[in-house]
């Protein structure tokens, strides 16, 4: 998928993007500066050694004309004859002189650098010198004398003991050594051959690399041409073709035709010599995939699926993999964080797939907003021993599966949790097989990355919470809700291939179904069990209560309505209401106000030995889509009163389930419990409300027994222990899917159009603090614009 940005975002990575090139270009001009330097160093060194030749030779000449002297480091006679120092000066001077005016010129170098072509040659020419040497010694009786003369007094080379000599002499000796080398390198292909290998060319190449790295092989496979893609067009459109009218065989005639005029030389260019064999083919279908087959590996491309999707790996391990992503985390005592929680122990428990759940990481400052008592981690391992403990003290179970953390950002506004950066990046390719999205609605309202349905091979959707009928309640809800249903049908239509809706209270979403696949904590069975086998009269010695969060969307403007217009006929009855929230001042001050029979606590535990005494569990909340609490009110074996709402419908099975539709029957219904004791459960009820029927029940709703023990579908794609998607050509429907994933992407990823929807402004990516809790790379590096 195109990886859009926000022009500001974008702004500064292309800077950044800039400044690395201009970094390494700075580098290759320093570099090629200094090496300009060194020649002009070398040039100007080699003037020097040029002028001091002319200072020694005029000092040897002044002193043999003034004497003779011995010269034991040059010759082994013991003085200059006059017949050399006459040699000396008509012979050698004059060259020596006409050479080092030539050479030791300040335009010297210059005309070097502009004789500098790719056929032009750079030399010394020593001839004349060396001409003027040897026609003398050739007319001199001693012509070896004077030839050992000659190349002891050029070469520097002597072996003498007088080391003044040798030192004088010292100037001639880096001279000649120098002329040698040039003489070598006269060509100026050698000299290019010599730049190859230095410093600056490899600064050069390393910066040019760095800037467009060269496809291995690109040279060796020429690219597809027009009537190749044309044929491999043709006979992908096949089933397409088919269908309008034109058959098979027509199609394959065409491919023929247009891959037989180039049948003799296709294989050719794509191998290397020696394979050539493989031409004699006479499948031409063969052979064009062979050749795509070596186009697409020259490039390095990795082919792991079709156009329209992005298929994953297994590993070694034999079994499936789940990832269950959520929108809470334990501490905070919401449903979002409680109940894939023991999903994921209960998947787990099986031992026939691997799980992984996925649960945000708040920085601590978000912390200490979420998290009751002043609970707050300092690292996600931290948590992750937190949240191990609490699960494993409730299913008496070590829960084998593994939590992993995403960035997440607390929202005030909406008191909810949302993701920041691409959650599906924190799943492994080798892990993305199934995905369970706990609220995916909420984890797509801003999602901007890789669509689910791309990166998994099935993606399933549990709603919890029936948003519309808490917007509705805000400032402009009607139009805030008719605005979000649209959304909700949209993100779970492109992201997920299954909808589980915990009850009908939730909007009718695509994909969906209605199906309770959420049980009750062990502990609350346990307890119930406990209450049924104690026989004395008085084991219920307490009245009514209500728990849960106290926000106003959770029941409490209806409760207190309630108790507000049947106060007369409710006359004697109290009830204890047990929460923290929010909204905790406003709900207490307007039970206060109306003088209501309440008694308000702080939030527990629903299995705190403190509540099994109670009798009745009052829950006239209208927003919830599945009650835990009232579902662990009836495991304990207590009387549940709850309004006649859609929400309840799977507790209508229940003897101990007591509904009301209107005030009246709210206080007929408070009378009739608060008269008699409830029944114990049955087997088959407490089985019903564990977790190990809810698991049950969702893997048969959510497909997911098929999907994993299945022969067919998925698995009949199975190459080399992968599973794959069907690789057939997608059908209207999934197109249309894209499309809606597409455009949901486009938008997202603008930072305008996010912080107008009312997302939290940041989280498009995850911060600096993110980044440092959870030990990872900054967005612009892990995902950079270029390079891609």
């Amino acid at each position: 998928m195109i990886n859009f940005r926000p022009s500001d975002t974008s702004a500064v990575t292309a800077e950044k993007a800039f400044s690395f090139i201009s970094k390494g270009w700075r580098e290759v001009k320093d570099s090629t500066e200094a090496d300009l330097q060194l020649m002009k160093d070398r040039a100007k060194s080699f003037k020097n050694l040029a002028s001091s030749f002319d200072r020694e030779f005029e000092n040897f000449l002044t002193s043999a004309s003034r004497s003779t002297f011995p010269v034991p480091a040059i010759s082994n006679s013991s003085s200059l004859t006059p017949a050399e120092i006459d040699f000396v000066k008509k012979k050698l001077q004059p060259k020596l002189t006409e050479f080092r005016r030539a050479y030791s010129s300040p335009d010297f170098s210059k005309r070097v650098l502009e004789k500098w072509s790719p056929r032009a040659k750079i030399g010394i020419d020593l001839s004349a010198i060396r001409n003027a040497i040897v026609s003398e010694v050739e007319e001199v009786d001693g012509r070896d004398r004077y030839r050992r003369t000659r190349v002891r007094d050029f070469s520097g080379v002597g072996d003498g003991d007088e080391g003044q000599v040798v030192r004088n002499w010292e100037p001639i000796r880096a001279l000649k050594t120098r002329l040698r080398e040039l003489e070598q390198k006269s060509s100026s292909s050698e000299i290019i051959e010599g730049l190859k290998n230095s410093e600056l060319v490899e600064k050069v190449k390393s910066s040019l690399k760095a800037i467009c790295k060269e496809p291995e092989y690109l040279k060796e496979v020429p690219p597809l041409d027009f009537q190749e893609l044309l044929a491999c067009l043709v006979r992908q459109s096949g089933p397409f073709l088919d269908h309008i009218g034109v058959k098979k065989g027509i199609s394959d005639k065409i491919v023929k035709s247009l891959c037989s005029k180039k049948k003799n030389q296709l294989l050719l260019r794509s191998f290397p010599s020696g394979e050539s064999s493989i031409i004699e083919s006479e499948n031409i279908t063969d052979e064009l995939d062979i050749r795509i087959a070596s186009v697409l590996q020259s490039t390095g491309h990795h082919y792991e699926g079709g156009l329209w999707d992005d298929f994953t790996k297994r590993d070694s391990d034999e079994r499936r993999h789940v990832a269950i992503v959520t929108t809470a985390s334990l501490p905070w005592m919401t449903g979002t964080a409680v109940n894939p929680l023991f999903r994921a122990a209960y998947l787990a428990k099986s031992q026939k797939q691997s799980v992984t759940l996925l649960v945000p990481w708040l920085t601590r400052t978000d912390q200490e907003l979420v998290y009751p008592n002043n609970i707050t981690f300092s690292s996600p391992e931290e948590q992750e021993v937190y949240i191990r403990d609490w699960l494993k003290e409730r299913v008496g179970f070590n829960a084998d599966f593994k939590i992993s953390f995403y960035p997440g950002k607390f929202q005030k506004e909406r008191r909810s949790i949302i993701p920041a950066g691409d959650t599906s990046q924190f799943i492994s390719s080798k892990d993305a097989d199934i995905a369970i999205l706990e609220e995916p609605e909420h984890l797509n309202w801003y999602h901007h990355g890789k669509r689910w349905t791309d990166k998994f091979n099935h993606v399933v959707g549990v709603v919890h919470t029936n948003y519309l009928e808490y917007i509705k309640r805000e400032k402009n809800g009607a139009l805030q809700a008719f605005f979000v249903k649209h959304i909700n049908n949209w993100v779970t239509r492109a992201y997920c291939d299954k909808v589980l809706r915990l009850s009908a209270a939730t909007q009718d979403l695509p994909k969906s179904v209605i199906c309770n696949v959420h049980g009750v904590n062990p502990k609350f069975l346990e307890i119930g069990e406990k209450m049924a086998a104690d026989k004395e009269e008085q084991k219920f010695s307490k009245g009514a209560y209500f728990l849960g969060k106290m926000v106003w969307a959770k029941g409490y403007w209806e409760l207190i309505d309630l108790l507000a217009k049947q106060k007369q006929d409710l006359n004697g009855f109290k009830l204890d209401v047990y929460g923290n929230g929010e909204d905790a001042h406003e709900v207490q001050s307007a039970a206060k106000s109306l003088d209501l029979n309440v008694n308000f606590m702080k939030g527990r535990d629903h299995a705190d030995d403190s509540l099994h005494g109670y009798k009745v569990f009052v829950n006239p909340s209208v927003s919830d889509v599945l009650c835990t609490a009232t579902a662990e009110a009836l495991a304990m074996g207590k009387f549940v009163v709850c309004a006649d709402h859609p929400s309840n419908d799977f507790f209508r099975s229940f003897p101990n389930w007591l509904t009301y539709k209107t005030p009246e029957e709210f206080v007929n219904k408070i009378n009739e419990a608060m008269s008699r004791d409830p029944q114990p459960l049955t087997p088959e009820e407490r089985y019903n409300l564990s977790w190990e029927a809810a698991t049950q029940r969702f893997m048969q709703y959510s497909e997911l027994d098929k999907i994993l023990n299945s022969t067919t579908g998925l698995e009949s794609d199975k190459v080399n222990g992968i599973v794959r998607k069907s690789k057939s050509v997608p059908n209207l429907t999934s197109v249309v899917d894209g499309g809606l994933a597409f455009a949901h992407y486009c938008l997202t990823g603008n930072e305008f159009l996010r912080q107008c929807t009312g997302a939290v402004p940041g989280t498009r990516d995850y911060n600096k603090q993110h980044c440092k809790d959870l030990n990872l790379l900054p967005p612009h590096v892990e995902n950079p614009i270029y390079g891609l």
